[in-house]
């Protein structure tokens, strides 16, 4: 079975909103349909712009708790970089620190990444 993380955006530079799911797709069409996240349908957070699938759903929680950690600016050059938008300034490991080439659970993971440019 496969599970995501995934990252939704009301706009480009807009709200962002982290979660997990073992079905993408239709957590997403609920995301826009405004059924199970009072946040999302309060900010208009309805757009995909990044997902990372997993094999192990201890994997998939672990890296959104990190995500949720992020600084938004680290979250937005992810989204960047993920989507062909951008390169990297620096590397950054699991964590979000720049210091780091050691490859963290979102270079090591399973499964499709999602690329959806905003």
């Amino acid at each position: 079975m496969a599970y995501f993380v995934y990252i939704l955006a009301s706009r480009m530079n807009g709200t962002l909103y982290v979660g997990v799911t073992n079905d993408l797709a239709r957590r997403v069409e609920e995301h826009r349909q405004g059924i199970g996240s009072g946040f999302t349908r309060k900010n208009a957070v309805h757009r995909l712009v990044h997902a990372e699938g997993f094999d192990q759903i201890e994997d998939a929680i672990g890296m959104e708790k990190r995500l949720k950690k992020w600084r938004r600016a680290w979250k937005i050059q992810l989204i960047e970089i993920q989507s062909g938008l951008a390169r990297p300034a620096y590397p950054l490991n699991a964590e979000g620190a720049k210091h780091s080439m050691s490859p963290g659970p979102a270079q090591r993971r399973a499964g499709p990444t999602c690329r959806s440019a905003w």
